[in-house]
Order: C-alpha cells, then structure tokens, then sequence
C-alpha cells in the first residue's frame, strides 16, 4: 500500500489528535471519528456535551455535561499521519510494446529551483519514469540512472513547452520552450543524450505533479500543468488528459483511446486559466477550453484518509446541542466537536441556533505561528488545548493562508484535524483584563449557554445541514438565531434564510461581518469548501485575473454584495469597519422610543433611554461592540422600516472602513455613519421580524451579571417575542 510521505514542517508531532465524518447528526444517527496517537499509545474517551466552552477562569464558567456511552475508557491508539500535497493518479495505463514514447505538458512552475518537482512520473514493469523540474529549476528527464537535464532555470509564473521522447534505442531527448520569451533572458533550451535501452512496455501507473518512490509520494510539484500527454514517437496517442473536462470534480478525463481516466488528490485548484487564455472571458463555463490548467501545491490538503478509530451511534434522547469527543492520555488530548440535532421528525422547539460551521470550516487551520506562541503561556495557565495549527502545518492550511509558492488557499477540508476550532480552547490574548479572546465553538457557546440558562428550548443546525437540506431544515422552527461570526454561505442557504423569513420566520443575528463571503461545497466532496476573493471584500489575497468564478458549482465568487445579494436586504446591515479585537459600548438611540419596539425594554425602562451606555463590559475585547461591525445603509438594501435602536459608535485609529465602500480616498459617509455597530429591527410583509446586532464581540457581552446585564435582558425579551406566535404588524 502506497502512501505519502509525513513531512517534518512543524516543530512537534500532535501526540494526540482526530477529526469526525462530518458536522453533525441527527440523535439516533452515526459518526464516525479518526484518531491519531503517536506511538500508537492507548487513550481514554467519554462524550461531553458543552453549554459553555470558554475556559477563562474568570469568565461566565466552563460547563460540560459528562454523558455515558458504551464506548467510553481505554482504547488501542494507532499513529496516523497528515500528508498534505496534490496530484493526480491513474492507475492503469497500457504502454505500446516498441518502447518509444513523447511525454509533454504545458506548464506553468511557481517555485522553480526549491527542490526536484514531479510533472509526470509513470512506473512500468520496474522501470521509474520522471519528467520533472530539476532542483536547477530546468527541466530534467529520468529514466532508471540515466538523467538529462535542459541547464537554463524557469522563471516563475510564466508558461513552458515540456516534451520529452524516449527512443526505443535508449535515445533521450528533452525541449523547454518558454511561450513568451524574455529579451536576453535564456530560459529554454534542449538536451539529448544516449541511454541505456530499458523495455517500457506493460500496464503502468501514472502520477501528475509527484513521484512514487517507494511507498512514499514525494517531490511535489508546485504551480499549473495543463495538457499533460503520452504519445508513440509516431504520434499515436496513449492519453491524453484534457483538465478543462469536468472542472467541478475530482476526475481527470482522459480524451484518448484508453479512457484512461484519473482521480484527484488533496483538493488541487481548478478553473484555472491556461496558455491560451485571451482575457476576453472571464468565466471559465463560457469558453472551458482557456481553462484547462490544474494548480497543483505541496501543502494542498483534502480528506486525511484516516482509518476509522470508533462510532458513535448518537443515544435518541440525547438533546440538540454542543458536543465533543473528549480523547486523553499521557502525551495529550483533544476535543472532537460534533453537533446534535433532533431526532428525524422530532421537532423539540420553536428555536433554532445555526452553528456557523461554513465559517468554522473557511477559517480552521489558520497557521499563524506567532499567535500559536502568543496564547501558550495563558493557554498552559488556563488548562485549555495547547495545540494550534502554527504547530502541526501537516494538517494543512487555512483560507486565510498562502500556499507555499505565493497563490491564496482557496480550498479547505474539514476531513482533518482543525485545531483551532476546538471547545475549550483561547483564540487569541484579548486585550480586556478578563477578556477570554475565544472564538467559533468558545464565543457561540455563550449563545448557547444564556438559552439555557434562560430555560428557552432551542435545537441547534449547521451551515452544512442547511445547505443540504435548503428550507426544509428551517421549516419546523419560527426563530433562527444566527450566530456571532456567520460570514460564509452558499447560495442554497441564503435562499433558504429568504424563504424563511418570506414566509413569517423571525431572525435574530447576534454577531458582525456576517453573510459577506459565498463559499459553495464540492458536489463529489462535500467535505470541501471553496472561496474565491474576488474584487474586493476585506480579504489576505486576492484572485488572480480571469479566475474569480467558482470551480465548485461556477457561481462569481468574493463578495455576496457584488452579486446583488448584500446581507442589508436580509438583515439590515452589512459589514462597515473592522478593527482591533476591542469592545466598545451602544448608545441607545431616539429609535428605542418608538412603539414597534417597546417589547425590547421591558423590565429594564429606566436604562433604556436615549444616549444611555449598556454593553459595557465582557469577555470579548471589554466591550459588546468591536472588532467588526455592521452598519445600515439604504444604499444597499436596507429596509425603509428598518429601526436603529442603538449605536455602538467606535471612533479609534485602528478602525478602518472596508475597502469595496471606497470609490475615492475619502469615505463617502461621515464616519459616526459607517465606524459603527447599528442594532436594527424590521418587519417583514409575512408577520415576521429582523434583530440584527452588527457586532463580533456582542456576544461576549452576553453573560455579565450572570446574563442580567441590560443587554441581555433585551436581546431576551427580543427572543420571546420572536418565539410569541402573534404576527407582527
């Protein structure tokens, strides 16, 4: 059995770690959970589901609930590695029986010169075949011993005509034309040499952009090959991979006679334009010939292909909810989250919390090696979870990372270890004096720990349960809250949330920056998310020209906004300003005095006046409105009913506006208008209502006052008048 080999990118092995099949199940579904244990060292399990998963000690209280299963204690533990690293596989090809053989692509190397790099490797009858860059940077033929190689470096991000033939006398010969040539710049050139005569014929494996050597796959190519083909020195076809046929999927179609089809591996980028891409099309379903080139990268990571460790069939009256699988020995341990939903057909709530798991999923694996070494201290001092994805790069990367050779990472897996989308676990050293700097599962546990402490049912659903299931996950429930970071959707689930409100549903949107990016899943991989940062957005890269349109689904990716979709005309405001992780308080505004919303201040009148403070203090930055924030602007959809109930107004050096507002260098709004967090509410036409809040650390204002803070009383007296069946006007 073939396999690819670990690499030592990170300063430790994760001694401890694994990941689950997917999100979430239904109560009496399965799961099932992957586990690596270096050494193979035996570890102890239990399930634990969290209402509160920050492990501040001076924060609202950490609180699982231990829950018995017939899998719990010791268990064999097995080492398993991450191998991160794309290419292309095809498992049988029949070589014709004279020998002579033309191998060629057109490519495009982002990394010529870092080390030996596979374009086609093909083994036959014992004999290793490898036309690939050399660690020169120049195009190098293998064949048993014999090397020839072309002396003149590539240069990066520029287009090559590879061939090489094989006689079947043992003659080599090797050409590496650059498509543009560069003035003085000699960056092609050919080799020849004799070579011992090697029989090729028989039923061989192909690898596109690395090499089997061994049982390890190694010398990972990165950068764009397009074309790559095997043909007689007759010119009679072998195979014949067009990559611009099924640009949606994992499968390379071969147009030649065999059919000699493959399978991709670790999540390469597709829809990505080639040689002879003009620039006159944009989209690559408009003309798929120009896109016929695969991104291959050394650190692309998809499904681990893990073994399975053990599953869990969910207990039926295990309530909707936070859990984990809790794995611990010697060495280390790791929370497994999963989420719980009620049985099939089992509707237990009016309420349901969608978990942001297409958020989760875009930002997990964010290597940031010095906020790793940030939080170690405070993380040691607290008892939350050590490991980071800064320290075990082999799980691969986050969206919000470059790949090694430049390009953005705009595919990611969560058939791996994300490290930090764990519970109890510290996101970053917040600046507050007890601020707990949570975040994903920590921050939206607040959300589910004030429901229950409030004695308010609710069941919880994911993004991808949604995206699966479009409006019929919504259908049972008349409230959707949705949580404090949901900034990633695909088209499905937008529409879903549409639907919902347009027949009576009430929304509450308790976070900032939401419903800003599309992220669409794979139809053949769904464990897979795509994004594309087009034009503009607040973004750490951007597309390339001519490669914005999704190859998942070939919708325009980047912002929602640029297709018509802004999240103003869903929930009133949209994504201003971001920041430092700092809070700041609201001011109620002269909109708390209006009739429609008098239901938010009952009990708490007297501090709900115009230009009184609330929001004060919390666990996330100090403050319950910071780090980004959402404002309302007519000019993209928010409702002409819509009511601004309160500002939370940051007017500070590090607040700056988000770039797709600017037309000039100047905003075109004063800044009290955009630097701010505006809590809205709307009706709509079918009896239903909008509260949005339009701020990330809102949340984390939540539980002052064991949730008796001004705040929380009126974000729960908004919930249950959403929950009260009566229409609203």
């Amino acid at each position: 059995m073939w396999r690819q080999a670990c690499r030592p990118w990170g300063p430790h092995i994760h001694q401890l770690t694994g990941y689950v099949d997917r999100w979430s199940a239904r109560a009496g579904g399965r799961l099932r959970f992957m586990v690596s244990s270096a050494a193979d060292r035996p570890y102890t399990l239990r399930f634990v589901r969290h209402l509160c998963a920050d492990p501040n000690p001076d924060g609202p209280g950490y609180r699982e609930v231990p829950l018995k299963t017939p899998l719990d204690g010791r268990r064999e533990g097995k080492f398993h590695a991450g191998s991160p690293g794309s290419y292309a596989r095809i498992e049988a090809l029949a070589l014709p029986k004279d020998g002579g053989l033309r191998l060629s692509a057109t490519i495009w190397p982002t990394l010529p010169g870092k080390g030996r790099q596979s374009l086609i490797a093909i083994d036959v009858a014992g004999v290793a075949i490898r036309l690939e860059l050399g660690p020169h940077g120049g195009a190098q033929l293998r064949i048993g011993g014999e090397i020839i190689a072309v002396d003149a470096p590539m240069l990066a991000r520029r287009w090559y005509a590879i061939e090489a033939t094989i006689a079947a006398g043992g003659r080599l010969s090797l050409s590496q034309t650059p498509l543009t040539p560069v003035g003085v710049i000699v960056d092609g050139g050919r080799a020849e040499a004799a070579a011992t005569p090697t029989p090729l014929a028989g039923i061989a494996t192909v690898t596109i952009a690395a090499a089997l050597e061994g049982k390890d796959l190694l010398a990972y190519y990165n950068g764009k090959i397009e074309r790559p083909r095997i043909s007689t020195l007759g010119g009679a076809v072998v195979a014949d991979w067009d990559f611009s046929q099924g640009i949606g999927t994992q499968r390379i179609v071969d147009v030649g006679p065999q059919a000699a089809h493959g399978r991709l591996v670790n999540l390469p980028t597709r829809a990505m334009k080639g040689a002879g891409w003009t620039g006159a099309v944009h989209d690559w379903k408009a003309a798929p010939e120009q896109y016929g080139a695969i991104h291959f990268h050394s650190d692309d990571m998809g499904d681990c292909g893990w073994p399975e460790s053990f599953a869990l069939d969910v207990p039926r009256d295990w309530p909707s909810g936070f859990y984990a699988a809790h794995i611990k020995n010697d060495a280390g341990e790791d929370y497994i989250p999963f989420f719980v939903r009620p049985a099939e057909g089992a509707r237990t709530a009016d309420v349901a919390f969608l978990v942001p798991t297409f958020s989760y999923q875009v930002y997990s694996s964010y290597a940031r090696p010095e906020r790793s070494l940030e939080i170690l201290e405070r993380s040691r001092a607290w008892g939350s979870l050590l490991e980071t994805p800064g320290f075990n790069p082999d799980y691969g990367l986050s969206t919000y990372n470059y790949h090694a050779d430049g390009s953005g990472v705009s595919i990611t897996s969560m058939l791996r270890p994300q490290l930090d989308t764990r519970p109890r676990q510290m996101s970053l050293v917040d600046p507050a004096p007890k601020g707990s700097g949570t975040g994903r599962i920590g921050c939206d546990s607040y959300v589910i720990d004030w429901l229950d402490r409030a004695g308010i049912a609710h069941d919880v659903l994911t993004d991808h349960d949604l995206h699966e299931e479009g409006i019929d996950a919504l259908a049972p429930y008349r409230v959707l809250i949705c949580a404090q970071h949901p900034e990633y959707h695909s088209e499905r689930m937008l529409e879903a949330i549409e639907r919902f409100l347009a027949r009576g549903g009430r929304l509450m949107y308790l976070g900032g920056n939401g419903f800003y990016w599309r992220a669409e899943p794979g139809l053949d991989t769904p464990h897979a998310l795509e994004v594309r940062r087009a034009e503009g957005g607040i973004r750490v890269w951007a597309t390339e020209p001519g490669e914005s349109y999704n190859q998942f689904g070939g919708g325009y990716g980047g912002l929602w906004r640029r297709v018509g979709k802004a999240s103003h005309a869903i929930v009133g405001i949209g994504f201003s300003v971001q920041g430092r992780h700092l809070g700041f308080p609201y001011s109620f505004t002269d909109g708390i005095r209006n009739e429609r919303v008098r239901f938010m201040t009952a009990g708490i009148e007297d501090a709900a006046i115009p230009g009184a403070k609330f929001g004060d203090s919390g666990f996330m930055g100090g403050g319950a409105a910071g780090f980004e924030l959402d404002s309302a602007d007519p000019r993209y959809g928010t409702p002409p009913n819509a009511v601004v109930v309160a500002k939370g107004v940051v007017i500070h050096d590090d607040y700056r506006w988000v770039n797709e507002d600017m037309l000039v260098h100047r905003h075109p709004r004063p800044q009290e208008e955009w630097s701010c967090a505006d809590m809205t509410f709307f009706e709509t036409a079918s009896g239903g209502a909008v509260f949005s809040v339009g701020s990330m650390t809102y949340v984390g204002s939540l539980p002052p006052e064991t949730y008796g803070n001004v705040l929380a009383r009126l974000t729960t007296n908004v919930l249950r008048r959403f929950i009260d069946p009566r229409p609203f006007p």
